[in-house]
């Protein structure tokens, strides 16, 4: 008939915005994939727009301390990255992510309206003071920090739900099993770094100075703004997207295997592991042949003899028991539980990078605010706007490692590759140690300065020293970031099991998320153990009469442990590639098969 798509213009495994198989010429592919690129344009503006520049208006104007401000922005930034987590959860078990992302987006776009009118409304702040640095400024009270903190955390809540599903959703529009279209994901990931990294610039630099110079209401109008017509422009695509089934999460495989394993602790492991319950291959294939969906995403992991305890959870102790009537884990289940067990030691010691991380938009900001800022006879840059040399240092060391770096390192250890993802994120963690060391030697220049100049003593007034001393931490850790993210996000999808994806990406969110809270609580004990104010202070309120440079030390030395731990971990940890099969006394075994081998993005 007329009008009717050719049978093999419909794909098989994606429908449209009715319910119907979706037709290739019709959806999907930049059509879709555009709007889903706008949405996360606006989502980095917003959240970084609200949290590089949080920490000045905590101070200067909810008159908060130090230490207290930069808890505050570093509990908001991590709770954003850990609900990454609930939201691939409800995206993969109950919304999709279709929906997880235009509800999420509401959330966030409520979320700072109400930090909009937060600002802008004079009760809902406490009254100007003219010396915030002499103490005796009246502090926000708890029904304006109430208010101020049920906004951002509902920024929070809908940055989690957002970002947990906008590029999952992204690589949805194109069909993998289709050459040209594999060819036009790999662009779609290039444009969504670009766009990020388009987000973080505009926000680094022109809201920053919206925020400074017109006030924060208008900054943080345009971001709602901004998040809104993104939403506005997601929904504009519903009729050309590609939308798939629901499969489920992995959280629910993880705990229904530690689950089972647990209820059948008591029982005796066969001595023989083809008596536990796993796929049948046979049958795998035959579904694989008739497009089943479970056959694609599950197929048989070899057994491996670490982590035994949890091979219980495969023992069929009702074997007469219809499969349809229960679910039993299968021995490939285990197997890939296993996989994310061997994974964590991995994911434990990258979360220190993170915590060096949060001090750009913390400390850092507010050395900033004492130097000299001045550009030319009237020009002051933005305390926020420093960490542009942050995102500039991203965007540079990534092209300087794919034109540098790897022909070096290909030549020096033969991988095609250049370095390895371990490698890489080694690499960032040597570059935080750098970092914080550089940090303490610029924060002890700094506090000499201070020390010659009376006014900046008294009542914290700028020092006669150049902002632009502050550019070396800036740097080194923006490079850090480009070696750390890169290879933890390689890291997390090429040796994840086949069908985790968005739980491994979730795994490695959360070291950001966590990263900030580690951040929290050493600010915390810092506080608690040298003081608030006084000659014995680290983090002072007034930056000038404190020593900065012992946290920034600490850090630095915590950094050095923690790489040395990783060291230890990296060298233990063998990719699934080059883990044998069956692991036995004498080590012997079989390689991984293809099948089971690395899963990349």
């Amino acid at each position: 008939m007329v009008g009717l798509p050719e049978t093999d213009d419909i794909l098989s495994d994606a429908w449209d915005y009715k319910g119907r198989p979706a037709v290739r010429s019709r959806t999907g592919v930049w059509s879709g994939a555009a709007m889903i690129l706008v949405v996360e344009l606006n989502e980095r503006l917003t959240t970084l727009g609200i949290a590089v520049n949080l920490v000045t208006y905590l101070t200067g104007t909810m008159h908060l301390g130090n230490a207290a401000s930069a808890n505050t922005v570093t509990n908001f930034m991590g709770t954003s990255f850990m609900l990454c987590l609930l939201g691939g959860f409800v995206a993969d078990t109950f919304l999709g992510r279709y929906l997880t992302i235009a509800i999420f987006a509401a959330v966030q776009a409520s979320g700072v309206s109400i930090l909009t009118i937060s600002t802008a409304v004079p009760g809902l702040r406490p009254p100007a003071c003219a010396d915030p640095a002499s103490g005796g400024c009246v502090k926000a009270s708890g029904a304006q920090l109430g208010v101020l903190y049920l906004a951002l955390y509902l920024t929070a809540l809908g940055t989690g739900g957002l970002k947990s599903s906008v590029s999952g959703f992204g690589s949805d529009q194109f069909d993998e099993t289709d050459r040209g279209e594999k060819a036009q994901m790999m662009k779609f990931f290039n444009w969504f770094f670009f766009f990020i990294s388009l987000g973080s610039l505009l926000a680094v630099t022109v809201l920053v100075y919206i925020q400074d110079n017109l006030g924060r209401q208008w900054g943080y109008g345009v971001c709602a703004t901004a998040i809104a017509l993104g939403l506005v422009v997601f929904l504009s695509g519903t009729r050309r997207y590609r939308f798939k089934k629901l499969v489920g999460s992995p959280l629910t495989q993880i705990a229904a295997v530690v689950a089972a394993a647990w209820r059948k602790r008591g029982l005796e492991l066969p001595s023989d592991p083809s008596l536990l319950h796993d796929i049948d291959e046979k049958q795998a294939d035959a579904d694989a042949e008739k497009g089943s969906k479970r056959s694609k995403a599950k197929q048989r992991v070899p057994h491996t003899k670490q982590f035994r305890f949890l091979d219980k959870a495969a023992i069929d102790v009702d074997p007469g028991a219809k499969q349809g009537k229960r679910w039993l884990p299968t021995l490939t289940d285990v197997e890939e539980v296993k996989i994310v067990i061997r994974m964590l030691p991995i994911w434990a010691t990258t979360i220190m990078f993170w915590t060096v991380y949060a001090q750009m938009t913390t400390f850092s900001v507010s050395q900033a605010t004492t130097m000299d800022r001045r550009i030319g006879p009237s020009f002051r840059i933005p305390p926020g706007s420093l960490t542009v040399f942050f995102v500039g240092s991203i965007l540079l060391t990534v092209p300087v490692y794919d034109r540098v770096v790897v022909p070096v390192s290909r030549r020096l250890t033969g991988n095609p590759h250049g370095l390895t993802p371990l490698q890489r994120i080694g690499a960032g963690l040597v570059l935080s140690i750098l970092a914080m060391s550089a940090a303490a030697l610029t924060e002890i220049k700094r506090l000499g300065v201070a020390r010659s100049t009376p006014a900046a003593l008294e009542n914290g007034a700028t020092v006669p020293m150049s902002v632009f001393w502050l550019i070396p931490q800036f740097f080194l850790v923006g490079a850090g970031e480009a070696f750390t993210y890169i290879g933890q996000l390689d890291f997390f999808l090429r040796e994840c099991p086949k069908g985790m994806k968005t739980m491994s990406t979730g795994l490695f969110l959360s070291t950001l998320s966590l990263g900030f809270f580690v951040s929290s609580a050493l600010v915390t004990v810092v506080h608690k153990v040298t003081g608030e104010s006084g000659h014995g202070a680290w983090l002072a309120d007034n930056l000038n009469r404190g020593k900065l440079y012992n946290f920034y030390w600490l850090l630095a030395v915590l950094c050095l442990v923690n790489l040395v731990a990783y060291l230890v971990v990296a060298r233990w940890y063998a990719y699934k590639e080059q883990r044998a099969a069956v692991d036995d006394d004498s080590n012997a075994g079989v390689e991984l098969t293809e099948d089971a081998a690395c899963c990349h993005a």
